[in-house]
């Protein structure tokens, strides 16, 4: 494997209730091009008497975030008045902006779960952008070799998915039911992250652990990979950021007044977050701001 290519073993937290594999932000690496965060959740099976994935109002400024929906269902609601319940094959995206509210619950009756959500930083010059909501039922699919390709972002083999975006950027699904070859035509110009949502993947004959992230910088054409029986992989990538972007909590900026800003206002109930209405229980509490 390329010397320059990074493995990334994720960590295991907590959300809402459930343990979650998490990607991104690590040690390692913080960002792969816009995306600045990663949680595999599931495939896990929910006890008929247990409770489910279950998220207080919670606040975000400044990013985008994004579930991608394999089994199961949540239900999404912001303090914009959104409600949506987000099914298999779907994409949620909720663009933070100058700052938002919201919950997420996983449905009765719907004992499995398994999702991909992420975070994509806005621009410097977008970040105090109107918060808003967008829901994705149907995005481009297509096979290319025997394998099932989802865009659920960005551009890629002359396909254009709808989902709205701020910087160049790529999110894409591969998967399939027998295994097999593909070899993807990258952007140079971006850096990439592979991540092994279920099943066996190989990636230019090195295997890729379970739970693992592969992150590849700039400069890669041309990508080998093998998958094997019922295997689904994310490739997500973007142009690399210009500057640092700090990760605070559930806040992303590139000024840390921002995030402080931003900590206080939610602590003290200022509007900019608004109120998550029709969710019963408490609204998450802010860590203490040390460190920044």
């Amino acid at each position: 494997m390329t010397q320059q290519w990074q493995r990334i073993s994720s960590r295991l937290t907590d959300v809402g209730g459930i343990p979650v594999a998490r990607a991104l932000p690590v040690k390692e690496r913080r960002t792969i091009g816009p995306w600045c965060f990663l949680d595999h959740i599931g495939p896990t099976r929910f006890a008929p008497d247990a409770p489910g994935l279950d998220v207080g109002p919670h606040p975000h400024i400044a990013l985008q975030t994004f579930t991608w929906m394999l089994a199961g269902e949540i239900l999404h609601r912001d303090s914009l008045g959104s409600e949506q319940v987000i099914r298999p094959g779907q994409v949620n995206l909720m663009t933070a902006g100058r700052g938002i509210a919201h919950t997420e619950e996983s449905l009765a009756g719907h004992p499995d779960l398994h999702a991909a959500q992420l975070w994509i930083a806005l621009p410097e010059a977008d970040q105090h952008t109107p918060p808003r909501f967008d829901h994705y039922p149907r995005l481009p699919r297509w096979q290319q070799e025997g394998i099932d390709l989802t865009l659920l972002i960005g551009e890629h083999s002359g396909q254009r998915a709808p989902t709205l975006h701020f910087s160049p950027i790529l999110g894409l699904d591969l998967h399939t039911p027998q295994g097999g070859e593909i070899t993807l035509s990258l952007d140079p110009a971006f850096e990439h992250g592979l991540f092994p949502l279920q099943g066996e993947a190989t990636i230019a004959g090195e295997a890729l652990a379970p739970e693992q992230l592969l992150y590849l910088p700039p400069g890669t054409r041309a990508l080998k990979v093998a998958l094997g029986p019922d295997t689904r992989l994310l490739l997500i990538g973007g142009e690399p950021l210009a500057k640092p972007l700090q990760i605070w909590w559930n806040f992303v900026s590139f000024s840390p007044e921002a995030i402080r800003t931003a900590a206080l206002d939610w602590e003290s109930g200022h509007p900019r977050f608004g109120e998550v209405v029709g969710y019963v229980g408490p609204r998450l509490v802010a860590p203490p701001l040390a460190g920044l």
